[in-house]
């Protein structure tokens, strides 16, 4: 009907172009124009001016020898003012626009390393911008933004790169265990080195006590039996240990056996030993001569009097 009415109509966003006589007469914006088709007029096609997107896959090599696919996704339309360039110069847009894609991108990538590749993907996306921008600007096309979408190398190559940063951090865990291990036994040191040095100062205090007990036993019975001496005191409690040991060896519920010598010279040995380890480097108890068998009973005697005069015990 627009035809016979010699009318054409041309819709929002987008342009025709005109032709008389097959030559390029002009370019129809938006809206109703006349189109007498008897004086040659006619329209040869419509050139949309929407933004228009094409993604894109390349194939390519990166420095380290790995191959990986580049998706990039490219924004573009065409300028109302260069429509006629649009619409003679190219025969395919898209086709051309993918060239320069791989062109560049196949520059770029096998410049850089796959981690460096991944972290400069903002320079390839201008690299590529730059480019598709200075040779589509000559056939009236405006690249409004180029985007490198993904990255994607190999599967074995993920997994393996997957394997790498596991192990990294398996490695950085490790040595934060090591360390806390590292404390860990550091402190139980330190505490098992005051533990000890608590444990000296209680044993020191012990044997400071059995030394003030002696002292005290040793002049209380000087006082009490007169005619003994330091020596005899020390023996006979030597030998009232050593009696007590062997009550408590034979009080004892389980049954275990325990061999030593017993008599009146073994006495007298473990007297001498026992006085041997206890007060060497004091000149005053110190004594090679060990006592008799007389001497013996000499300080049991005198044990036996001490006892029945104190009423402390029973032979």
């Amino acid at each position: 009907m627009g035809n016979l009415l010699c009318c054409v109509q041309v819709d929002q966003s987008t342009v025709a172009i005109k032709e008389r006589f097959g030559r390029y007469q002009e370019v129809l914006e938006p809206g109703c124009h006349c189109m007498p088709w008897f004086l040659g007029n006619r329209l040869v096609g419509h050139l949309s001016l929407r933004l228009q997107q094409l993604d894109i896959k390349c194939e390519t090599k990166t420095k380290d020898n790995v191959f990986v696919n580049v998706v990039a996704s490219i924004q573009y339309r065409a300028l109302a003012d260069k429509a006629s360039d649009a619409f003679y110069k190219l025969s395919n847009t898209r086709t051309q626009i993918q060239a320069y894609v791989f062109d560049v991108i196949r520059a770029s990538v096998p410049k850089l390393n796959l981690d460096d590749a991944f972290e400069q993907k903002n320079e390839i996306a201008r690299a590529v911008e730059e480019e598709l921008e200075k040779a589509m600007s000559a056939y009236g096309y405006e690249i409004v933004q180029t985007l490198i979408v993904d990255i994607e190398p190999d599967e074995h190559v993920k997994r393996a790169m997957n394997e790498i940063n596991a192990a990294a951090r398996l490695r950085v865990a490790a040595n934060e265990k090591a360390e806390a291990e590292k404390i860990l036994q550091i402190k139980r040191a330190e505490g098992e080195a005051e533990s000890k040095y608590l444990s000296g100062l209680g044993i020191a205090r012990q044997r400071q006590a059995i030394v003030d007990g002696l002292r005290d036993s040793v002049l209380g019975f000087s006082v009490n039996v007169p005619g003994t001496t330091a020596k005899d005191v020390m023996d006979m409690v030597l030998v009232t240990q050593y009696f007590d040991t062997m009550k408590e060896i034979g009080a004892a519920s389980k049954s275990s056996a325990v061999f030593i010598p017993h008599g009146p010279g073994a006495v007298r040995d473990v007297a001498a030993q026992i006085r041997d380890g206890l007060l060497q480097g004091h000149d005053n108890f110190f004594n090679p001569f060990t006592p008799s068998f007389q001497q013996l009973r000499k300080l049991i005697n005198i044990n036996t009097q001490y006892l029945y005069k104190n009423k402390k015990g029973k032979i």
